[in-house]
């Protein structure tokens, strides 16, 4: 019903007005613009309480802001699937603020970390849980790097 609410002449008094002001200046106001703007400047409200909120919440900082000014030049060279694999490993050891914290969380951390867009990553997870041979191929790989790393330290 956008024409009968937004469009100038198209009047109709049983559609019950929202402001006065439509009756002073029928030709700037419309029947519901006024409805229009006050969802709006809520909607903007909303943003700016939670924007103050997560700062409040980072120490002052502006999480949205801070995040994108330091842009990180790490770049994840494995395929996405190993991130994946690894942030459900720390996930699932509890080693990221004590297990308190969400996955969706650590993929934003990661994915900003790194400059990879991990896509959905949840999928990416049932895939490797599937897998019929070696569920934690990238694990095993970093295992056996580090060990090969420190055996050839001490030689």
């Amino acid at each position: 019903m956008d024409e009968q609410y937004f469009l100038r002449g198209k009047a109709d008094i049983r559609l019950f007005p929202d402001s006065f002001a439509f009756f002073y200046d029928n030709k700037f106001a419309t029947s519901h613009d006024t409805t229009v703007s006050t969802i709006i400047a809520y909607d903007m409200l909303i943003i700016y309480l939670k924007t103050e909120s997560d700062k409040i919440e980072n120490n002052g900082m502006d999480s949205s802001v801070y995040m994108f000014q330091k842009q990180s030049k790490l770049l994840w060279t494995a395929n996405k699937t190993d991130l994946v694999e690894l942030i459900y490993a720390l996930h699932s050891a509890g080693v990221v603020n004590n297990g308190m914290v969400d996955i969706k969380e650590m993929a934003l951390v990661c994915e900003t970390v790194f400059n990879i867009d991990l896509g959905d990553y949840y999928r990416t997870y049932l895939e490797v849980r599937s897998r019929k041979i070696n569920q934690t191929k990238f694990l095993d790989k970093l295992k056996e790097s580090l060990i090969s790393r420190m055996d050839n330290a001490d030689d």
